[in-house]
């Protein structure tokens, strides 16, 4: 994720902001000097906060990191407040003084904190929040000794920090801009969170206490404040530490079993007594270990009352730490409403699994729901024996709830990393189940891609409308007749600081999955309604287009919160058109058929879009109560042979239906010309009029007399 133009610009503004400010200061009168150091102050730390907040990579924090980083800048902006009031002159402190010291010490410890927990895994972002503290900081001190007329000699000391401050963003901008990937796995820098603050505090009491030998009432209850907020950090960092070495001390249990089952079946290959997953296929309890494809020995299933007891993901870490070929196999099972199967579905999923691999192939469990199988194969077999056991598997089981999805996640052993090789299976198998149900997919680079952009999407999507990162274009829509704008069509954009601009087609399943659609269609529905209202004041009749999905119009309250929306912004019914793609359409027909009536109940026009113009499309056609039917430039060219144009066919189907039709995606004018010849009204797509803003829609309505239709 590289750094986007816009902050990159920003940055190098903050950088020229303080360095003008150091330039104009010889060259101002004295008693100008302070109120420039202010101004530079002023400027430099609201961009440097602009550009920060933009930098690539940037995640919400989990709420006891949230906790933790805010007890850090607590704890360090006091110590260096009252570092400040220890080394300031005696006598009354000027305001000047009051904002410089207070903001910049503020500023520093938001700053560091944010320096120090992202070195690690942003390194980059790191050193430019370094850089910002330095710069900021800088001028703090340089507004701090203009205001007690410090001498042009101790002026000099602001010159390292802001040196300093100006190279560190300037290398971490270079970082980013190569792009940086942040490391998600990076565990948060420690040091100095808990020294520093104590350091500043200690060190500045101690030269006060060495030059003055008093403190003030109000000096002490300041020092004092620091120790409340060290304390909760010693505290939280204690928890860390009993967590961390909770996880280390079930990690060593877990390897002295396994270490142990080894012992006592004499091959240090696969555990055998564990509970936790499932045994090796193929053997009876009481037989001798076999030899593996790759020469290895594969360990003798146990057994528990007749039963083989289960392996572990222990287990495959070792037979995968053991085999240079073959392919690892993640398998999902989920439910038809995608909770958990029934209790008695995974031991029928052994069963299924055993029988399916061979002798030697290891099958073990890793969850209530996955289970792997590691196996000798090269890639054509392994794959061969993922579509065997996809199909068994999807067979369906005794029971209610029988019927399971399975996702099945493939990538090959190489004689490296075990762990690395099961989480390449892992992302295979998460693919898998986001392309949809039963399928088996294969690892690769491009598929972890865009597995972590999915990842990144679903992290950042929600709370998105709260922000105001969502955003709206508009595509005209013209009388092919006159090249008159009748209407737009509204496009979504989600314009994220972090993943850049996505597009509807990328972000429309990640909403769908994290149930989000409501909230974005209504946000969609009322910005378009609003936008609808600023242009009718300017006397335009032009109508409004909005995009929905059935299941969007499955909802219950869909056709009420539509006429709320209407009536909040006094917009006639006739001037919205709700469209719904045609191929969407065919699972949720009943549902579709009766919302949109309910909505050209209240008025509102309804559209059909993207129309295929194939039998099934056409039968259904005469059930859809649609105003406006959408096809596409390829119906206009004419067909093999000199045949007919698909339009002309569907043109005429429209006219009996009292359908109008709007040709979209025209880019040529040739285009234009086949469909204003086949009868279409309408037409969109960049041969007409290009997406823009509102701003820029409204201006390219100028160009126009007033629509009126």
């Amino acid at each position: 994720m590289a750094l986007s133009r816009r902050v990159a610009a920003i940055l190098d503004a903050a950088v020229l902001v303080a360095g003008l400010t150091i330039a104009v200061l010889p060259l101002s009168d004295p008693a100008h000097r302070l109120p420039v150091a202010l101004v530079g102050f002023g400027l430099t730390a609201p961009l440097y906060v602009v550009a920060l907040l933009r930098l690539p990579g940037r995640s919400r924090l989990p709420g006891r990191e949230r906790l933790r980083r805010t007890v850090d800048v607590l704890a360090l902006g006091v110590s260096v407040v009252f570092a400040g009031w220890m080394l300031l002159p005696a006598g009354p402190v000027p305001p000047a003084v009051r904002v410089a010291g207070v903001g910049g010490a503020a500023a520093v410890a938001v700053l560091a904190m944010a320096a120090v927990a992202e070195r690690r895994r942003r390194p980059g972002a790191a050193r430019c929040h370094a850089g910002a503290g330095f710069t900021v900081g800088g001028l703090a001190l340089l507004a701090v000794l203009l205001a007690y007329d410090a001498p042009d000699r101790a002026l000099s000391a602001v010159a390292p920090p802001l040196l300093a401050g100006a190279l560190l963003t300037a290398a971490g901008a270079r970082r980013t801009s190569m792009g940086e990937r942040p490391d998600r796995g990076a565990a948060p820098a420690g040091w100095p969170r808990l020294t520093a603050p104590a350091g500043v505090a200690a060190l500045a009491a101690g030269i006060h206490l060495g030059t003055s030998r008093e403190f003030t009432p109000a000096a002490m209850a300041l020092g004092l404040a620091v120790i409340p907020l060290i304390m909760v950090g010693e505290l939280l960092t204690a928890a860390d530490q009993r967590r961390r070495v909770e996880r280390l001390a079930a990690s060593e249990a877990s390897l002295r079993r396994l270490v142990d089952a080894n012992g006592e079946a004499g091959e240090p290959g696969v555990s055998t007594r564990d509970s936790g997953g499932l045994a090796s296929s193929g053997r009876a309890g009481g037989e001798p270990a076999s030899s593996g494809r790759d020469g290895g020995e594969v360990a003798p299933s146990a057994r528990v009352d007749g039963e083989p007891v289960p392996s572990t993901r222990e287990d495959v870490i070792l037979a995968l730490s053991r085999r240079s070929g073959g392919a690892l196999l993640v398998v999902d099972l989920h439910g038809e409403d995608g909770m958990a199967p029934d209790g008695s579905v995974p031991a029928e999923v052994v069963r299924r699994l055993r029988a399916g691999c061979g002798t030697h192939d290891l099958v073990a469990r890793l969850g209530d729901t996955e289970f792997a199988v590691v196996t000798d194969l090269g890639p054509v077999l392994a794959y061969a024996l993922g579509t065997r056991l996809l199909a068994a598997l999807t067979e369906p089981y005794p029971g209610p709830g029988g019927v399971v999805r399975v996702g099945v996640g493939l990538a090959e052993t190489t004689g490296g990393d075990p762990e690395v090789v099961l989480r390449q299976a892992d992302l295979a198998r998460r693919r898998a189940v986001q392309l949809g149900r039963d399928r088996i997919e294969w690892y690769d680079a491009y598929l972890e891609e865009q597995l972590v952009r999915r990842l990144d999407l679903e992290r950042e999507l929600p709370g998105a409308v709260a922000r105001g990162e969502l955003d709206l274009v508009y595509q005209p829509v013209v009388a092919l007749a006159d090249r008159m704008p009748v209407g737009t069509e509204a496009l979504l954009r989600w314009r994220s600081p972090v993943l850049g601009t996505v597009l509807p087609a990328e972000l429309l399943p990640v909403a769908a999955d994290l149930d989000l659609l409501g909230e974005v269609g209504r946000w969609v529905v009322d910005r378009a309604c609003r936008q609808l209202a600023v242009w009718s004041e300017g006397g335009r009749e032009l109508w409004m287009a909005v995009n929905v999905t059935p299941r969007e119009l499955a909802a219950t309250d869909f056709v009420a919160r539509t006429a709320t929306a209407l009536a909040a912004y006094d917009v006639p019914p006739e001037r919205l058109v709700v469209e719904v793609a045609e191929p969407a359409v065919g699972p949720e027909l009943s549902t579709v058929v009766a919302r949109l009536a309910g909505l050209r109940s209240l008025g509102v026009r309804t559209a059909l879009d993207d129309f295929r113009a194939e039998h099934a499309s056409l039968a259904q056609l005469r059930r859809l109560p649609i105003d406006l039917l959408k096809v596409g430039p390829h119906l206009v060219v004419p067909g093999a042979d000199g045949q007919r144009p698909l339009i002309d066919v569907v043109a005429n189907l429209g006219d009996r239906l009292g359908v109008e039709m709007v040709v979209e995606g025209l880019e040529s004018d040739g285009q234009v010309d086949g469909a204003r010849r086949a009868g279409c009204r309408y037409g969109q797509g960049f041969a007409l009029a290009r997406p823009a803003t509102a701003e820029r829609v409204e201006a390219w309505f100028e160009e126009f007399p007033s629509t009126l239709r």
